[in-house]
C-alpha cells in the first residue's frame, strides 16, 4: 500500500522527458502549487544525472516578466537565439515565463 505523502508530494516535483533524456525539475517552497501569489517569482531546481551536469541547476522563474525585456524582434529560430528544451517545458506550466540560470550554462 501507498502511504499518503507519496499520492500527495509535500514539495512541487515534476518528472521531465526532454530530447530523449530524463531529469527531475522541484521545488522547495511547499506553496508554490496552492497559491497563486507563490507563482510571481520563485525558484525551481533540476538534476539529470547526465555527465555534463555537475551540480543540479537552480533557474529562477519570473511569470510576470515583460515580452520586451527579452529583446523585441528576435528571431528564436536561428540557433543562436533558441531557448534551451527545459526552459520551453516550464513554460507548458507557467506560459510566458522567463528562465534565469543564475550562473550556470544552460545544457539541457
Amino acid at each position: 500500500q501507498v502511504c499518503h505523502a507519496l499520492r500527495t508530494p509535500q514539495l512541487p516535483v515534476w518528472l521531465c522527458g526532454i530530447c530523449g533524456r530524463h531529469g527531475i525539475l522541484f521545488g522547495t517552497d511547499s506553496q508554490l502549487l496552492s497559491d497563486w501569489r507563490r507563482e510571481r517569482l520563485f525558484q525551481l531546481y533540476f538534476y539529470s544525472g547526465q555527465r555534463e551536469q555537475a551540480r543540479t541547476a537552480r533557474l529562477t522563474v519570473d511569470t510576470h516578466s515583460h515580452p520586451w525585456e527579452e529583446g523585441q524582434g528576435e528571431d528564436l529560430s536561428t540557433p543562436g537565439k533558441r531557448r534551451p528544451s527545459l526552459e520551453m517545458a516550464i513554460r507548458t506550466k507557467w506560459a510566458g515565463a522567463t528562465v534565469s540560470w543564475d550562473g550556470t550554462d544552460p545544457f539541457f
